[in-house]
Parts: structure tokens; C-alpha cells; sequence
């Protein structure tokens, strides 16, 4: 059994309502971590997430905080997120520089994985910014430099090339359609063990005595629809198994 720490995939949404000369506004606050929550329990793994809106102040800020967990995973969080403290970003005060520490963590033997969405990667508009970090030398990718996501509304089917890999979870037959992904290329001597189209969806590589993986599309919606995250026996195998590969 691992220790995973998941680092994002919630939100808070805000509508406006324009009824005539009258408006008024309503938040919602949604979770899409459940899915692969579930997927990683239902294998034996204790998981801890902390949502999106906790990260910047508490996500762990040194090697010994880090050590608590043999995998973490980050899924819709930008950069920003880790490294603007509220006592740096609020206060103007040096505070701990949380990317270069996870770097540090993942060489010293940590296992990190990071999820696609809006805000991974490249991300939306550029905004989630990881190519501008200390980690994107620890990923099996490479990131582009401008907004990297792939909208795929008609779909597209996942294409093993890594067959018998164990960070595939002994995973066979097709895969579901997926929506979307973050575009990437991979790094040489990384391994890539599914695609979408000529992209990398899963790749993996090692890191100092550390491994990294990389899922391009999404583990929720929208990305990443009901048949696949919710009704597919293969979702719980492959998130398992990079998992279960990263803790070594």
C-alpha cells in the first residue's frame, strides 16, 4: 500500500443570473477528485487529497513533509498555485520554494505524477506555467511554450505502445474515448506507453533515484467522459499501476 497525495482537481465556479434590470450571483464549489480516489483505494492505497484552494498554503514545503507520501500526484493545479505562499504572495515575505523542494524529493526516491487539465502542463493559455519551473526538468516531457491543450469534441480512442509495461496495470483490450489532452513530446529515453494521435497520453521516466509519469488527458470531466472514468474496468488498472510503478 502507498501514501498519495493529490494536489488539486477542485474548483469553485460563479454564475451570473441577469433577470431583467435585476442580477445576482451564485458559487458552487465542485469536486473532481472522486473518481480516482476511488480507483487508488479500491487498490489498496491510502489517499489524501488537498483541494485546489488549500494548496498555496499548505502544501508540503520541505523534503521531511514530503516524505510523508511515497507518490504525488498533481491534477489541475497550476504553478502559481505551489509556489505563491500567502506569506510571499500576501506579505512579501521569502517563504519556501515548494516546486524546487518537490524537485528534490522526486531525485532523493519520490514518485510524481502529473494529471492533464486546464491547469497542467503548459495549460490554458499558458497559465499553468510548469515549463517555467524547476520541475519540468523532472518530467518525462517536454512542454511547449504556448497554450498546449487538444480539444478533441468528437473524441478519440487511446493507443497502447507499451504493452506489458507495469505502470500500465496489466491493462488490454480498447480504451475508451477521451475528449482532450495537454500536448507534449517526449523526452529522450522516457518511455511512452499510450498515445493520442502521435502525442504522448502515459509516459514514464526515471529522475535521480526518483520516477516520474505523465496522464495527458484528464481523470474527470470533461476530458475524460463517464465511460471512461466512471464504467471502465481498465481506469482503476492504469492509475493504479502508475501508481504502484512510482512508489516502486
Amino acid at each position: 500500500m502507498s501514501r498519495v497525495l493529490i494536489a488539486g482537481e477542485s474548483w469553485i465556479t460563479q454564475s451570473t443570473h441577469i433577470k431583467g434590470v435585476d442580477s445576482f450571483t451564485t458559487s458552487s464549489y465542485v469536486v473532481g477528485v472522486e473518481p480516482l480516489r476511488r480507483a487508488l483505494e479500491s487498490r489498496g492505497h491510502e489517499v489524501v487529497h488537498l483541494p485546489a484552494h488549500l494548496v498555496p498554503a499548505r502544501f508540503p514545503g520541505d523534503g521531511a513533509a514530503l516524505a510523508e507520501y511515497d507518490v504525488v500526484v498533481l491534477s489541475d493545479i497550476g504553478a502559481n498555485s505551489l509556489q505563491l505562499a500567502p506569506e510571499v504572495f500576501e506579505r512579501a515575505r521569502p517563504g519556501a520554494d515548494r516546486i524546487d523542494a518537490l524537485r528534490g524529493w522526486v531525485g532523493d526516491g519520490g514518485g510524481l505524477l502529473m494529471v492533464g487539465g486546464y491547469l497542467s502542463f503548459t495549460g490554458f493559455e499558458a497559465k499553468a506555467a510548469y515549463r517555467n519551473t524547476v520541475l519540468h526538468e523532472v518530467l518525462p516531457v517536454e512542454l511547449l511554450p504556448e497554450d498546449d491543450r487538444v480539444e478533441l469534441p468528437a473524441g478519440a480512442k487511446p493507443e497502447v505502445t507499451g504493452p506489458g509495461h507495469p505502470a500500465l496495470g496489466g491493462v488490454e483490450g480498447d480504451w475508451p474515448l477521451l475528449l482532450g489532452y495537454n500536448r507534449v513530446r517526449p523526452r529522450p529515453g522516457a518511455d511512452v506507453l499510450a498515445t493520442l494521435g502521435a502525442d504522448p497520453l502515459i509516459a514514464v521516466g526515471g529522475y535521480g533515484s526518483g520516477r516520474s509519469a505523465v496522464f495527458t488527458s484528464d481523470c474527470s470531466p470533461h476530458w475524460a467522459p463517464t465511460p471512461f472514468c466512471e464504467e471502465w474496468d481498465g481506469y482503476a488498472m492504469v492509475f493504479g499501476g502508475l501508481v504502484e510503478w512510482l512508489a516502486g
